[in-house]
């Protein structure tokens, strides 16, 4: 099993600390305090040190801990902060402009930055075995703001950017022009959907990102559940992979899912046996920030599948 963490080199964040439940960070230059369940150890700073350097804390709303409502909240400002700024990241590179949003979350997962710097390795080394003057196609399913499909698109891949809900879309339009990118499809859809669709049609994908919440909903009321819909969503989305010179990553943060859980699960989608079949690849892991004490704090788990 594999364990990941954001590269030293990206300057533009850190989890400075963690601990009692939540979590000190930094996004370029505004700091931050947020809940985080899974941090059930102590602090290594005092509630004062953390006070002191945060520009806002996020306070849980009524809703906090319910299904669907587990981020609503308010944040309570500390020191004088923009509501939206914009950071860097090196690796790719590519920019993503941040805000404060009611659900904790500021636009980015930071410890998904693993993932970008696979996506875009990934995605250079199928387009450099494309023909000429084709480029890989690259699917990114609850696609979020849209940092993986930055990373797809500097890779020179040609990405479709999905997701339920038209706000975050028009979020990641904003980053990938911000980013000097263009030629990104934006499709505002119910994943389980438009991957049912595509099998229909015969399309194929050099490249599949899914990142699945444990619950939502799609446009028209379209009603989402991991447990319930994840195993049903990988064995389309198997058949949406390419057979040859391709790969897909699945990102699980939700309903404490393991690394083990997620290679069995693709597995058994892609209908693999004990053997993996020639010319394939799989890995799984975990994806974890550290912060600046040394503890670390994981944060989903991923597989990853490599054709040729």
């Amino acid at each position: 099993m594999i364990i990941e963490q954001p590269s030293f080199l990206w300057n533009d964040y850190e989890l400075i600390d963690s601990g009692d439940f939540s979590k000190l960070e930094r996004f370029g230059k505004y700091i931050m305090i947020r809940p985080e369940p899974k941090a059930l150890w102590h602090k290594s700073m005092s509630d004062d040190e953390w006070l002191k350097q945060a520009h806002t804390e996020f306070k849980p709303g009524a809703g906090f801990g319910k299904a669907g409502k587990e981020d609503s909240g308010s944040w309570n400002m500390l020191s004088k902060m923009q509501e939206q700024w914009v950071i860097g990241y090196p690796n790719v590179p590519f920019s993503l402009r941040l805000g404060l949003t009611s659900f904790k979350h500021v636009g980015v997962f930071p410890e998904q930055s693993p993932n970008w710097d696979y996506i875009f390795k990934t995605t250079k080394e199928c387009a450099a075995k494309c023909p000429e003057n084709v480029k890989p196609k690259v699917l990114n399913l609850f696609a979020y703001t849209g940092a993986a499909s930055l990373a797809a698109c500097t890779a020179g891949a040609d990405v479709t950017h999905l997701d339920s809900v038209k706000q975050v879309v028009t979020w990641a339009r904003t980053n990938m022009e911000l980013s000097h990118l263009d030629g990104i499809r934006w499709i505002v859809e119910d994943a389980l959907k438009f991957v049912k669709r595509e099998v229909r049609r015969g399309n194929k994908y050099q490249g599949i990102i899914l990142d699945p919440p444990a619950y939502g909903h799609g446009p028209d009321g379209e009603k989402w559940k991991l447990d319930e819909c994840l195993f049903e969503l990988l064995t389309g989305v198997a058949q949406l992979v390419a057979p040859d010179n391709s790969f897909m990553v699945l990102n699980l943060y939700s309903n404490g899912y393991s690394a083990v859980l997620a290679d069995t699960l693709v597995r058994s989608a892609f209908g693999f046996g004990k053997n993996l079949p020639k010319g394939t690849s799989l890995e799984y892991g975990e994806l974890v920030l550290r912060d600046s004490f040394g503890k670390a704090l994981p944060l989903s788990v991923f597989s990853r599948l490599r054709r040729g």
